[in-house]
């Protein structure tokens, strides 16, 4: 297993609309956090204070800069909220796999000579749609 060098060119999919015309210019994948300690410490700790790591862990927010035709303004407004799979594939065909849904949709200004782009914001739900949890998984 190597390491990738480069980080062109990594692509987001989403499951609700596949053909959204957005093409990525920036990409940051989700982070994952363990939240933090849980305090241990009783009244028969002699020195010091005691902690654990707490059991769940927390796929982070994914965020995104991409061109993006003002046309399809209704079709990434729609999957706004919405649940689904999202795929992140990486320059060497790796894949990220979980659930979230597209939680904002922020549009640059408009300039003349540069290309329309956007900010986007995903949030992972690490749930299906019938509330079952779903971990996220590298292929």
């Amino acid at each position: 297993m190597g390491i990738i060098n480069d980080g062109f060119s990594t692509t987001i999919a989403f499951a609700e609309d596949a053909d959204v015309q957005m093409k990525e210019k920036e990409l940051t994948p989700p982070g994952v956090e363990g939240g933090g300690a849980n305090d241990t410490s009783t009244m028969r700790n002699t020195a010091w204070r005691t902690r654990q790591p707490k059991s769940l862990k927390t796929l982070g927010d994914a965020s995104l800069t991409v061109a993006y035709d003002p046309a399809v303004y209704d079709e990434i407004v729609d999957m706004v909220n919405v649940n689904q799979v999202i795929t992140i594939t990486f320059p060497n065909a790796e894949t990220l796999v979980f659930w979230g849904w597209l939680d904002q949709f922020t549009p640059g200004s408009m300039k003349e000579g540069e290309q329309p782009t956007a900010d986007i914001t995903i949030i992972a739900s690490n749930q299906n749609d019938s509330g079952v949890e779903v971990a996220p998984v590298e292929t």
